[in-house]
């Protein structure tokens, strides 16, 4: 699944190409997304200018005229793809995971623009659309994700009162999105790894000096990201047809039994398994 770098990515791809670009027609070829797709979904946006595209969390959203938006939620295989109308065999993939050639089954939406057409391709069908039509409608969606990891909300003063006599070990808060958006699997390995903290640590068990670790590392680390493109697991690529290089900065994500690439420790990295996902910590350094 894309986290908040790549998605971030994929934001400013779209803005250098569909900002001011008229929505001429979009077409709707399987309705059965993670929530259907409703049935004004192609009226609403016809002949709608995209004014702006910002990102929230994992997000993308595409402004209208009249507070009137269209969340887009890419889910754990979706991914959009540009076609140029003179060149459609020479397209671009702005996800995360899949190859640049657009595949020939899961086409599930087609945005229509003048020289270039937009689509939503999503093996697994996890990811969604949702028409809003206010700003109101907007922000009550998004208050369950705030805050936000690159937020001024996600700091000390919040960690200290969301991890006060908690069990709960501190990988599992950073990847629940209501505790803070936008963190997922890769980079809270690469966070822990920053703070020096073991994944299995409980929420009660960590001081202040810890918490501030969490802060500063979420920053520098999903902010290091974005400035590189975001992680290539397979071939994700931009608009400008750029490869994310972050994984070449990985400290210990796949890094399973390799040594610690930090400064006088001996520590190996460590592969465990937690609510079933793969995590990656130095057995030495990370307390």
């Amino acid at each position: 699944m894309p986290e908040l770098p790549e998605v971030e990515i994929v934001k400013r791809s779209l803005l250098n190409k569909v900002k001011n670009q008229k929505i001429s027609k979009v077409d709707v070829f399987n309705r059965s997304l993670r929530y259907r797709i409703e049935d004004r979904f192609e009226d609403f946006l016809k002949n709608q200018k995209i004014l702006n595209i910002t990102r929230k969390s994992k997000f993308i959203i595409l402004h209208f005229l009249n507070d009137n938006y269209c969340i887009i939620h890419l889910g754990m295989t979706g991914t959009l793809h540009l076609l140029d109308n003179k060149n459609p065999n020479k397209n671009t993939n702005l996800s995360f995971y899949h190859s640049k050639i657009l595949p020939k089954k899961h086409n599930h939406i087609e945005f229509n623009f003048s020289k270039f057409s937009l689509v939503y391709n999503d093996p697994r069908r996890f990811g969604f659309f949702k028409l809003i039509k206010s700003k109101y409608e907007l922000d009550s969606f998004f208050k369950p994700f705030y805050p936000e990891a690159l937020d001024s909300g996600f700091n000390l003063n919040y960690l200290k009162k969301k991890l006060k006599n908690k069990s709960k070990n501190i990988k599992n808060f950073l990847l629940d999105q209501n505790f803070v958006s936008g963190i997922g699997n890769i980079y809270a390995s690469e966070i822990l790894y920053y703070c020096k903290l073991n994944p299995l640590k409980k929420g009660k068990n960590l001081n202040t000096k810890n918490m501030k670790r969490i802060v500063k590392y979420t920053h520098f680390v999903l902010i290091k990201a974005i400035k590189k493109g975001g992680s290539t697991i397979k071939d994700f690529k931009n608009a400008k047809g750029s490869i994310g290089n972050f994984q070449k900065e990985f400290k210990v994500y796949e890094r399973n039994n390799l040594k610690c690439l930090r400064k006088n420790c001996d520590g190996i990295i460590k592969k465990i398994n937690m609510n079933n996902r793969s995590t990656f910590y130095c057995n030495n350094c990370q307390k």
